[in-house]
């Protein structure tokens, strides 16, 4: 429903229950002066209904109100905050219904409580103009809580992908091929193909592809690798055959324009990597994996392989698929980026099921622990590229024990250079809570020739001595300390005079 018409509704209601309080009427009294049903009426004033003309005039005629004042959207003092808060971008943002909540509910409990609510709210977008975060930053923020709720696993798009399979006659236990994948969207879907403009426009070079509705035009880069093209094809496929309408019209993205854009980009990418990685024959190969008494990065690499498919591909789909088929949902997924010229770690994405996991994404420009496996293992792949013996994706390994707050977790990492980026690359990082589930299932969780090592936040943040990875002074936590020195002398200094007092 449009936001206008719903707000109309809940303006409507709430003035008419005000209206009827203040005339001092019950529901039953209002129904018997306006011929309306109790029923009715009570969905009115809970914004559920907006009465016809002729209703209006009878509720406008038992309170003794006039007509225009009765439907005016102005609000007198009393529901002024109401209004306020109906009209406040940030609300207009939050994508209630996704997450299961009645607007309506929100409404009453603004109207009941509203300098509380309203303040809290001024202080949400008080955050957020302080941290510059934009529409964008909220919309992805929000598909990612959506993804966590639901443990990064939708049956449904499985279902699809199985449909699709079958209809489209996909061998399941072989890769799709780039050819394959080009033949259903041209030939099933009706798209137009332009391999070349991409590449040959400077400004247009970094994009991956281009979709213009019109005519269902597609371009694609074609310097991109096999992988990377059969991805776009297969996501292309996901928009169409989940009949996606609101989408983004490149990759990446230009401008996210709604939470539904997010939501649908979301959806058709689940839809590719469950198309591009069979969930049986992963299940299947990771029970394998799971068994053996030592860790095996090769062992991983070949399973990748197989999939012929990206590191950053093949992990995120174990996030869809190891909490629902193994029962290991503390787990968390990072993706960083390395520039190598500036010496620059940053993280482009996470996820994070079942809670809020270490490590995690940080905006205050502090600097990431060297000591992760994430970015530990941009130093093993700069010295295979300097022995000139980088063939692929490398794996690192580690058992990460966190200096302040006593988790530890599992991570595996892979990490690639990027193509068609000269002096970057880039890590993918899964990380396993180690607790008695992840003890039980997986068997090589205290592989003695896993590295095990104490790590923490951030350098600002990080209690650790002699850290000879260290990048920055322990800043904030010398703040925190000397906050702590300054409470606890006050509070032994309140006890003393309470003590003289007495």
């Amino acid at each position: 429903m449009h936001n206008n018409e719903q707000n109309k509704r809940l303006i409507f209601g709430l003035k008419l229950r005000q209206l009827r309080q203040e005339n001092k009427l019950s529901l039953v009294e209002l129904s018997n002066k306006s011929g309306l049903s109790v029923s009715y009426l009570n969905e009115i004033e809970k914004g559920k209904k907006y009465p016809k003309a002729e209703k209006i005039a009878a509720i406008s005629n038992a309170l003794g109100v006039s007509y225009d004042k009765l439907v005016s959207l102005k609000t007198g003092k009393s529901l002024s905050h109401v209004s306020r808060f109906l009209e406040n971008n940030f609300i207009q943002e939050l994508p209630l219904e996704v997450f299961g909540i009645d607007k309506k509910k929100i409404v009453e409990l603004v109207s009941n409580a509203p300098a509380k609510v309203t303040a809290f709210i001024s202080t949400l977008n008080k955050i957020a103009r302080d941290y510059d975060m934009t529409q964008e930053h909220f919309y992805f923020a929000s598909v990612r809580s959506y993804q966590e709720m639901h443990e990064n696993y939708f049956e449904e798009i499985e279902q699809a992908v199985e449909r699709f399979s079958a209809e489209y006659k996909i061998n399941v236990n072989r890769p799709l091929t780039v050819e394959k994948l080009k033949n259903i969207v041209v030939n099933k879907f009706g798209y137009k193909l332009d391999e070349k403009k991409l590449s040959s426009v400077p400004s247009l070079e970094n994009l991956r592809s281009v979709y213009l509705s019109n005519g269902k035009r597609f371009m694609i880069n074609n310097k991109l690798a096999g992988s990377q093209q059969a991805f776009i094809y297969a996501k292309e496929i996901g928009y169409q055959y989940l009949g996606l309408k609101e989408r983004a019209y490149t990759t990446p993205w230009n401008k996210a324009n709604s939470f539904e854009q997010v939501l649908s980009n979301m959806k058709a990418s689940y839809f590719a990597g469950a198309l591009l990685i069979n969930r049986n024959n992963l299940v299947k190969d990771l029970k394998s994996f799971f068994t053996a008494k030592e860790f095996n990065g090769e062992k991983l690499l070949e399973m990748m392989d197989r999939f012929d498919t990206s590191p950053e591909m093949f992990m995120h789909r174990l996030t869809n698929l190891i909490p629902r088929y193994f029962g290991l949902n503390n787990l968390f997924f990072l993706r960083f980026n390395n520039n190598l010229r500036e010496e620059e770690f940053s993280l482009s994405k996470e996820l994070h099921l079942s809670q809020l996991h270490q490590p995690h994404r940080n905006e205050l420009n502090e600097h990431y622990c060297r000591r992760w496996v994430s970015i530990d293992v941009f130093q093993k792949l700069e010295e295979v590229k300097k022995q000139k013996k980088y063939t692929g994706p490398i794996v690192a390994v580690q058992r990460s024990k966190y200096a302040d707050s006593g988790n530890e977790y599992f991570c595996i990492s892979l990490a690639r250079r990027l193509g068609r980026t000269p002096h970057a690359n880039l890590s993918v990082t899964i990380g396993f809570l180690v607790n008695n589930d992840f003890k039980k299932k997986v068997a090589f969780w205290d592989d003695t020739n896993v590295p095990v090592k104490m790590v923490n936040e951030t350098c600002e943040r990080c209690s650790i001595k002699d850290c000879k990875e260290r990048v920055a002074k322990p800043t904030v936590l010398e703040k925190q300390n000397r906050l702590k020195e300054v409470e606890s002398a006050v509070k032994e200094l309140m006890e003393k005079e309470q003590l003289i007092l007495s």
